[in-house]
């Protein structure tokens, strides 16, 4: 298969790769086992965690599980992709729960899919991963709360207080805009928390470390989505390219490619770094090379200091007539 016979903008794909044999094998394989090997392994040390290592050691039970917890995470936006297997009512029901306890998977995948809308990428009503508020939602908070949001802005303070905004945010407009769908959701996510919880109570991890590990699973994946997506004129040129190939490349299966990702959304994780590899200097020339050497650098420059402001800086507060969403 073609991997950009699906693309979103196939008009600006950067890569004819029909003929490259084994990119189309793997998009061809009824199984993807890379991934479904990593699914079981990732349920594994979740289960080690919590249910003997945390037996002697409270501590290192939190950090494996956090790990396990961000590891699914990053398996379940490569599932909502369609990955590993053909069936997607499989794949989902092998996610359906989410080990962080907080983020329904169905809503993860709705508001996730519909973020891979690129021409509203960053847009603070129409990207619903977006980290940037419109000039008078920003003007109308108290002092307080802007000093909140500017540590938000820095790359400590999203690991710090982005998994509680973030969450509060989500729980927000999902209560001012219930519908039947975001309320199956919920309930669906409620049901399939059960067996996680009932597990936790019946292990040696107490349930409040547990609390812990997910938060902390959660703040992990804030690395990546911290500058993932800047405010730029245009749309391709929106997702950056962290060239990272060690342990939280891995965590984050590859997304760190996000540009990459986001014109190949169809292409599996452990494809990715070929996929950049072959045409490096077109998909840096198509993102304005937005691009980072690796996460230590991101650390060294922003751990606290903001890269962005968190006023969207191309929309003006007098151009921007658009209706809030309600």
């Amino acid at each position: 298969m073609n991997y950009l016979q699906n693309a979103p903008n196939p008009a600006e794909a950067l890569i004819n790769v029909q003929g490259n044999g084994a990119l189309m094998k793997s998009n061809t394989l009824r199984v993807e086992w890379p991934t479904l090997a990593l699914l079981v392994a990732t349920y594994v040390v979740w289960g080690g965690a919590v249910l003997w290592v945390a037996g002697w050691s409270v501590p290192l039970a939190v950090v494996i599980a956090a790990l396990a917890i961000a590891q699914q995470s990053s398996l379940q936006h490569e599932i909502l992709h369609g990955h590993p297997l053909r069936w997607q009512w499989l794949n989902e029901l092998m996610v359906r729960p989410s080990l962080n306890l907080l983020i329904p998977y169905g809503r993860f995948r709705d508001t996730h899919l519909a973020h891979h809308r690129d021409a509203n990428l960053t847009d603070p009503y129409d990207d619903p991963e977006s980290n940037f508020l419109a000039g008078r939602d920003w003007a109308a908070l108290p002092g307080w709360v802007k000093l909140v949001y500017r540590f938000n802005n820095t790359l400590a303070g999203r690991m710090v207080l982005g998994p509680a905004i973030g969450q509060w945010a989500f729980m927000r407009g999902d209560m001012k805009t219930p519908c039947r769908r975001i309320m199956i959701s919920w309930l669906a996510h409620g049901i399939t928390a059960v067996p996680v919880v009932w597990l936790v109570l019946q292990s040696p991890m107490p349930l409040w470390a547990y609390l812990i590990a997910a938060y902390l699973g959660l703040s992990l994946l804030k690395i990546r989505t911290f500058l993932e997506h800047r405010a730029h004129e245009q749309s391709r040129a929106r997702s950056v390219i962290v060239e990272d190939r060690g342990p939280l490349a891995f965590l984050f299966l590859n997304n760190n490619l996000h540009a990459v990702h986001h014109m190949h959304p169809q292409v599996p994780w452990y494809d990715l770094p070929m996929l950049y590899r072959g045409e490096k200097d077109r998909f840096l020339a198509c993102n304005d090379s937005y691009v980072y050497p690796s996460y230590g650098t991101i650390f060294a420059r922003h751990l606290v200091r903001a890269k962005d402001p968190v006023e969207h800086p191309l929309m003006h507060r007098a151009l921007d007539d658009r209706t809030p969403p309600a």
